[in-house]
């Protein structure tokens, strides 16, 4: 089982126990004033490739961390980080006052959880091999609607999810993660969403083969378990995202899946239309 605590390279780890100064919505907003300036130099740091940046015009890092309310002295849950390029900017906007949590993400198919393999173990290597950036990050995993690594019973001010939920849905597995999502929120805790934008009416199977899923699927499926809708945002919409490429919503970048004869076309149109959702646990 992959479950790491970054307490292995560096001893400024945080604990599962630790607790946030805020306990709800309206205190949170107090803060968000104050935390411009760090969160601008968190994303403007050193830490953060090229690469990485270059993606800031279709992904709106500070834009889109504001609209979620996430406060530098919250206690926040990554969900899935990838490669890290959400916990770039985390990591150090947290490290002084607030506390990150991440949780990758293993699939219950043994064929799924081989293919990120790879990843998780660099973002590993990763942490570890810059204490002073990401000493006070703490590494577990969901699998299956269970978190392990960490105590993740009502623990944070803030659960963050970015383009993960078709992976989700094609493990059969969104239902349960939403739940541990709730579980692990406290009263008046925000999950922040951001997903790959389908058509209305766009079918589970076409959602599943494209990557794109509807507002009206993750709205509906956030409520079931008990969230409640808390705003909206177009700040990482594309308008030139027609969703009808061979390979779904790979074919753009940064994946270009395919061989390259449209790979102009597709560099043109940019990354993916996205929702950006915000919900509410409301006790």
């Amino acid at each position: 089982m992959l479950v790491l605590s970054i307490a292995a390279a560096s001893a400024a780890v945080i604990t599962a126990g630790c607790t946030a100064s805020s306990q709800a919505v309206s205190r949170d907003s107090q803060t968000s004033g104050l935390a411009a300036t760090s969160l601008t130099a968190a994303i403007d740091g050193p830490q953060r490739s090229e690469k990485a940046r270059a993606r800031d015009v279709y992904r709106h890092p500070q834009e889109t961390l504001q609209f979620f309310e996430v406060g530098s002295t919250q206690t926040v849950l990554e969900i899935a980080p990838g490669g890290g390029w959400y916990t770039d900017i985390l990591a150090p906007y947290l490290h002084g006052h607030g506390h990150l949590y991440e949780a990758q993400y293993i699939s219950t198919s043994a064929e799924l959880a081989d293919e990120d393999r790879p990843t998780d173990a660099a973002y590993l290597r990763k942490l570890a091999g810059a204490p002073a950036i990401y000493g006070n990050v703490v590494v577990g995993t969901l699998r299956a609607g269970e978190f392990t690594g960490f105590n993740a019973d009502g623990q944070f001010e803030r659960v963050l999810t970015f383009r993960n939920i078709h992976n989700w849905m094609k493990d059969g597995q969104f239902d349960g993660n939403l739940q541990a999502f709730y579980r692990a929120l406290k009263p008046g805790g925000i999950l922040g969403v951001e997903e790959h934008r389908a058509r209305p009416g766009t079918t589970l199977k076409q959602m599943i083969d494209t990557g794109y899923v509807t507002e009206a699927y993750v709205i509906e499926h956030a409520k079931a378990a008990g969230f409640t809708p808390a705003g909206r945002s177009e700040i990482n919409a594309n308008a030139r995202d027609t969703k009808d490429y061979p390979h779904g919503v790979w074919s753009l970048p940064p994946t270009y899946a395919g061989d390259d004869a449209d790979k102009a076309r597709y560099a043109a149109i940019g990354e993916s239309d996205r929702m950006t959702l915000k919900f509410v646990k409301a006790r």
